[in-house]
């Protein structure tokens, strides 16, 4: 077999660990931008929600029609996982079909050239990454699968329940990257907060914390994917305490309303997440993202308001919004009393308005302050901004920050954490000095 390889991760950042252990099980293949002159074509697919299940479809399709003829397609992943009886007889432009138990055995299918389901959900562990996107940071996966049962999500029909990576697996991975020079990190999966639960461990991620914190190299992490009813105060006091993970706290709460939130399955009512989200907002330098769903079956106008009202006056830093998806094997899908698509869309637009100003309003707090930043390279603006984020936020998604200035003429390095002052906002981008170059 040829061996240049092009390769695609759709969704979310845990599909992206997924796509990472197969480039790891792929290095004697060359990367190729080019779809045409690909000998191997890989994409690792969503199927969350709709809007996602379209996507990879259409990419799939997209790239066999850009490839050439004696060239391999394979899809894998969450939709693939899902759909694999539908998609093996509806998509016959595709070699190989897999789902979320190979992506350490790519490299075998690729040989025999043929699909496999295994059973068991792929459970990193001591497998060979290879980081993208970043020379300095890395997202590390916690676990597989969830023991949640919000009416609205499918994840644990094709995922399963609840299976956690142990501590030490965990450690090895962070300790074999900072190795290799990455020192920032964020922590992911499903349900973050329940790490370890099924290991009959009630607070791992208390534990996590103060296990990271003996690993030299590490500057900086944050816990992405909170989850209201497994988040506990000592955790959040736990982060708090830490010297290196940031008091960065991503909880998708999905709605305030109390009747809401029932009928969404999410374990706590209003009383209880907003005690949650008080007590983050009291932290020092605290950032707070979030998510709603508009248009979930029964969401009345009242409702829609009282969320709506709750998210512009909160003070949340970031916000996503997403409209309600009617996903069969879910409970939702077999409510009543559902929302017209036109009155969903227009609540996600009403929501996402407030979003972007919440974004807004955020971004404009942070003028004049001091603030860690690390630069990730020359911006697309301009050859003389270099584009750099704020050392606490995610990547990608929390935004960016062009350095315009310095206090002196010593050459700033990519990769690098520095003190900065932020001094301005152009459009949705902040603007800083670094001082201690």
């Amino acid at each position: 077999m040829s061996n240049k390889l092009h390769i695609v991760s759709l969704g979310c950042t845990k599909n992206l660990v997924d796509t990472e252990v197969m480039m790891g099980k792929l290095q004697n293949f060359e990367l190729t931008d080019d779809q045409g002159d690909a000998d191997v074509i890989i994409v690792n697919t969503c199927g969350f929600i709709d809007a996602a299940k379209q996507e990879s479809i259409n990419t799939v399709l997209n790239l066999h029609d850009a490839r050439k003829d004696d060239s391999v397609l394979v899809m894998a992943g969450c939709l693939s996982e899902r759909y694999k009886e539908e998609l093996a007889k509806d998509m016959p432009e595709v070699d190989i079909f897999t789902g979320v138990g190979d992506y350490d055995k790519i490299d075998e299918l690729l040989q025999e050239k043929k699909s496999r389901f295994s059973e068991e959900v792929f459970l990193i562990d001591g497998a060979e990454r290879v980081v993208t996107g970043s020379s300095y940071h890395a997202y590390i996966k916690l676990s597989e699968g969830c023991n949640q049962t919000c009416s609205f999500c499918a994840i644990p029909s094709f995922k399963g329940k609840l299976n956690s990576r142990s501590l030490e697996s965990i450690a090895k991975e962070v300790e074999a990257l900072v190795v290799k020079g990455y020192y920032d990190f964020s922590f992911v999966s499903q349900d973050s907060s329940s790490y370890l639960r099924d290991r009959n461990v009630k607070d791992g991620l208390s534990l996590l914390i103060q296990r990271i914190e003996l690993i030299e190299g590490v500057k900086s992490a944050r816990i992405l994917y909170l989850y209201p009813s497994t988040t506990s105060m000592t955790l959040l006091k736990n982060i708090a305490k830490s010297k290196i993970f940031h008091n960065y706290f991503d909880m998708p709460i999905q709605h305030i309303n109390d009747d809401m939130l029932k009928m969404m399955k999410r374990g706590f009512g209003k009383e209880q997440t907003l005690e949650l989200l008080e007590y983050m907002r009291s932290l020092p330098n605290s950032f707070i993202r979030t998510s709603f769903i508009v248009g979930h079956p029964g969401e009345s106008e009242e409702m829609f308001n009282e969320m709506c009202e709750f998210a512009a006056e909160f003070g949340f830093d970031r916000m996503n919004v997403f409209s309600y998806s009617d996903e069969e094997t879910t409970i939702s899908h077999d409510m009543k009393d559902k929302i017209p698509a036109k009155t969903i869309d227009k609540r996600a637009k009403i929501l996402g308005e407030i979003a972007s100003k919440v974004t807004q309003d955020s971004l404009e707090r942070e003028i004049g302050k001091e603030v860690d930043i690390v630069i990730d390279g020359e911006s697309e603006e301009h050859e003389y901004l270099l584009s750099a984020k704020e050392l606490i936020w995610a990547p990608d998604i929390d935004g960016e920050i062009y350095v315009n200035d310095r206090t002196s003429d010593e050459e700033l390095e990519f990769a690098k954490i520095y003190k900065a002052k932020i001094t301005g906002i152009v459009g949705n981008i902040l603007t800083a000095t670094v001082y201690n170059a």
